[in-house]
């Protein structure tokens, strides 16, 4: 029996906490980890959870999903025979065991392994496209399979799915062929086929290596994050690698595409674009985006499912000017492959820039990408809220109408500058509240007086303006200082704030040998509105809302797994706008425009298609209903194109003081590109005309 030492830690961020635990001197660094980040959990998160059966049929269920997500290799007698352990799981972590851990990793190894030739033997030979059936593409109205049979059988439907999509794929790429040349050699469906079989079977090569390589380390990481993903969907442990992998993705400096990515249930998913990288430039990419293949310009390109993490960021990285095209799944279900020319982060257009909308009315339109400060030195010195001081009062010099704060797609930053930059608009008072566990919530108000500008204003918003953007959001819309026009039911709804811990500061010196064990990021306060509600789930449903393609999808924070629970608390104390407006009118003319637009009776046309593509999950199998499907998709995706031109009506004028001499070609091109894309941006178009109606 070993001995157990009572030790005492302090948590440097914190600075006043400090906390104890019961740490058995193991030398095995899976034990220490297991400790160690349960007490942390149990004593920095915002809502500890208590370790108890509840508790453990939960982290089963979680780490099922994960450890078999497409449900290819357990049976359910498997399933079963883990189900023993449903609820001793919390045993395990109290006691530093890995019991149940140990026998999931041992069976899924085993079904890996028979696995391997399933595929094989389907794709050995020609496959018959003529028969009647189908497959289910949603894993979540899959059962298990009952036996080797069965799950032979799914194994046989999956490549003959992937073999048709292929197919697919490489008939596309022959006739947008044929149509730039008459040369082309024109395959017949038979060698189609062939290819395309050859093509799925690398795919399905290169997956089961990557399996293989998946390790005791990696396969660990996964039960840890199935316990952690519980408590909410931000607070995750970081092996030292992956750690390693958000801190270059958070700086924004390195070469590549500027997107931020997460391993989710096998899946790599985008959860940020990074304000003036490539993939910001560019457009196509965005949160929420699921990337299944990388290729590195016109090479085959690499299927990445059930990829580690750190193997995925290699793929996608690379020297500024190279092209990388990625197979990108969106969230209707819909596939596109974005091709992306490597970059730098071009810092200057993460910043706030601003433009005059001529039409009816002078409007100043103001876009912010991100809340940035000066955080570590990366900005200079800049502030988000001195930078929207800066151009309201070049706008307001030039005798604006109206203003326009475009939040869109901005995922938050630096609270204190989202402080400032509400009180440019209101009198002094409250902005957000915000609330650590067991305590009272800390209002965060502007305590200047001054209102830099007091005239008409629009906040602009969607399902991707997440933390700090709803806050700004939320403030303008308690103290009815103006109009949030959003093209969403709702913003993305993040309402918690986390922060990292170094698992390694919490060993004593005898264990240094353990290190490192890496890191942990938990949710440690919630924001809160003025008027007491959370942002967290509801977001900010603005009052004015616009259809989009992606509307009648569920997207933000409710679709996480285990989000935290929206709760309210007391009001703060505020004085609404004494020029309070009501929407009502502005809304309804608002909707007669949109009605009478096309371009809008497009976007509903698109949204309801999207919302019937993604919910009839049910795919024929059938070569000529297969080829049907997918032509028909491809022609109601070209009604789309109508919208990619410009709009009538408006005007894009450079501020006097913005001016760019001919000589700075560069500069000179980045503004045509940013005006075309404002020439063609229905929305804000619309919100021009909302704007314009306001007094």
């Amino acid at each position: 029996m070993l001995k157990t030492k009572k030790l005492l830690f302090f948590i440097p961020v914190l600075v006043v906490a400090l906390f104890s635990y019961t740490y058995v001197a193991q030398s095995d660094k899976e034990e220490a980890l297991d400790q160690i980040l349960m007490q942390s959990l149990a004593n920095i998160h915002y809502s500890p959870m208590e370790v108890n059966d509840k508790f453990s049929e939960k982290v089963f269920k979680f780490y099922l999903q994960r450890l078999d997500y497409n449900k290819k290799f357990l049976l359910q007698s498997d399933v079963d025979e883990l189900k023993k352990y449903e609820r001793s799981i919390d045993d395990d972590i109290m006691a530093g065991r890995f019991n149940f851990f140990n026998k999931s990793l041992e069976i899924v190894s085993n079904r890996i392994v028979e696995a391997q030739s399933y595929y094989k033997d389907v794709l050995a030979q020609p496959i018959d496209f003529s028969k009647e059936e189908t497959i289910q593409l949603d894993v979540e109205k899959l059962n298990y399979c009952k036996s080797k049979e069965e799950l032979k059988d799914a194994w046989r439907r999956s490549m003959k799915y992937q073999v048709l999509a292929k197919m697919a794929d490489l008939l596309d790429s022959q006739e947008k062929a044929r149509e730039k040349s008459d040369t082309v050699k024109i395959k017949t469906k038979e060698e189609i086929e062939v290819e395309a079989r050859k093509k799925v079977l690398k795919s399905n090569d290169d997956w089961f290596k990557r399996l293989k390589d998946f390790d005791r380390n990696d396969r660990i990481a996964v039960y840890f994050n199935s316990i952690t993903g519980i408590y909410d969907p931000h607070t995750e442990y970081y092996a030292p690698k992956d750690k390693a992998n958000f801190d270059i993705g958070m700086s924004g400096q390195l070469e590549g595409i500027g997107a931020q990515l997460q391993e989710k249930d096998g899946y790599i998913k985008v959860t940020n674009i990074v304000p003036g990288s490539a993939s910001w430039r560019q457009g196509q990419l965005k949160t929420g985006d699921i990337i299944l293949k990388v290729a590195q310009g016109a090479n085959e390109p690499v299927d990445i499912a059930d990829m580690p993490l750190d193997d995925v960021v290699l793929l996608v990285r690379g020297k500024k000017g190279t092209e990388v095209r990625l197979t990108v799944k969106k969230p209707d279900g819909s596939t596109i492959i974005i091709s992306l020319i490597r970059d730098i982060v071009v810092l200057e257009e993460t910043y706030a820039q601003s433009v005059i909308l001529k039409g009816k009315k002078n409007i100043g339109y103001i876009k912010l990408p991100s809340f940035y400060a000066d955080f570590g030195g990366q900005n200079g010195g800049r502030s988000c809220a001195k930078d929207v001081k800066k151009e309201l009062q070049k706008l307001k010099e030039e005798n604006v109408d109206g203003v326009i704060l475009d939040l869109r797609y901005n995922g938050g930053g630096s609270l204190g500058d989202v402080v400032d930059m509400a009180g440019l608009f209101i009198d002094k008072g409250p902005i957000v509240q915000v609330k650590q566990k067991a305590s009272i919530p800390q209002v965060m108000e502007d305590r200047d007086p001054a209102v830099v500008y007091d005239g008409p204003l629009v906040v602009m918003v969607n399902s991707n303006s997440a933390s700090a953007s709803e806050i700004m959001a939320a403030a303008i819309q308690d103290y009815k200082r103006g109009v949030i026009v959003g093209t969403s039911p709702s913003t993305f709804g993040k309402g918690t704030v986390q922060r990292f811990y170094e698992l390694d500061d919490y060993l004593p010196p005898a264990y240094s040998h353990l290190k490192p064990l890496g890191s942990v990021k938990i949710t440690t306060q919630k924001f809160y509105r003025v008027n007491g509600g959370a942002t967290q789930l509801k977001g900010v449903t603005p009052d004015i809302i616009l259809p989009d393609p992606y509307y009648l999808l569920d997207q933000g924070e409710k679709e996480q797994d285990y989000p935290m629970a929206w709760d309210e608390i007391a009001a703060a104390k505020y004085t609404p706008w004494s020029k309070a407006l009501t929407v009502d009118k502005l809304k309804a003319t608002s909707a007669e425009r949109v009605k009478a637009n096309s371009g809008f009776t497009l976007l509903n046309d698109a949204a309801k298609r999207l919302k019937k593509q993604k919910d009839e999950t049910v795919v024929s199998l059938n070569y000529d209903k297969f080829m049907a499907e997918q032509k028909k998709y491809k022609e109601e995706a070209k009604k789309m194109d109508a919208l990619d031109k410009e709009i009538e009506g408006v005007e894009v004028l450079t501020l006097k003081t913005d001016v760019i001499p001919e000589s700075d070609t560069v500069k000179v091109a980045k503004n045509k590109e940013w005006y075309k894309a404002i020439k063609k941006d229905i929305y804000l178009h619309e919100t021009v005309n909302i704007i314009s109606e306001m007094q």
